[in-house]
């Protein structure tokens, strides 16, 4: 599968992205927000999981990898947990390299994957989780229009600290 947008290529992540992956879960800056700092093992299951022929009925992650579209960069990955069943509903998620944060690349790739959400795959809802303190994440969803739908207390641990989850949702009707 591959998207575009004006500035970017964002294509089904394969066995060529394997390096940028592992490097981009190995990144303190981009891994914060996220979890504990995943061990080799862990960040090779997860990219085994999301190297996968992806079906909206399937439950998985469809994960694209971001490229800039000149040089043809690895920028980050995006996409979402599909959870068709029994609601339509999907979970966004997206990652990008510390050295290509604050320049819109989010923001533009997040607006590509919700129009592919809504419009090619009739998706009813599409939510984020946010670990509170993630202002830049938080900003950028309110941005797109998605609306903060409740805070979850202490709902996760990083770095063996308690998180709050900030709970953001939008329906198909509110995407333009």
């Amino acid at each position: 599968m591959e998207l575009e947008t004006e500035r970017l290529t964002l294509r089904s992540l394969s066995s060529d992205d394997w390096q940028f992956f592992k490097h981009l879960h190995q990144l303190p800056d981009v891994m914060r927000f996220i979890s504990d700092m995943p061990t080799p093992d862990v960040i090779k299951q997860r990219f085994d999981e999301r190297c996968i022929s992806w079906q909206k009925q399937s439950n998985d992650w469809l994960t694209l990898a971001m490229f800039d579209k000149k040089t043809m960069t690895p920028i980050g990955v995006t996409g979402f947990l599909s959870q068709w069943q029994p609601y339509q509903q999907a979970e966004l998620g997206f990652m990008l390299a510390p050295e290509f944060q604050g320049l819109g690349y989010a923001k533009e790739s997040t607006r590509r994957v919700m129009a592919f959400a809504f419009d090619e795959c009739d998706y009813h809802k599409v939510t984020a989780t946010v670990t509170q303190g993630n202002d830049a994440s938080s900003r950028l969803l309110t941005a797109l229009g998605f609306k903060l739908e409740g805070v979850l207390r202490d709902n996760y641990k990083i770095n063996n600290k308690w998180c709050h989850d900030q709970k953001f949702g939008m329906l198909k009707s509110e995407f333009s």
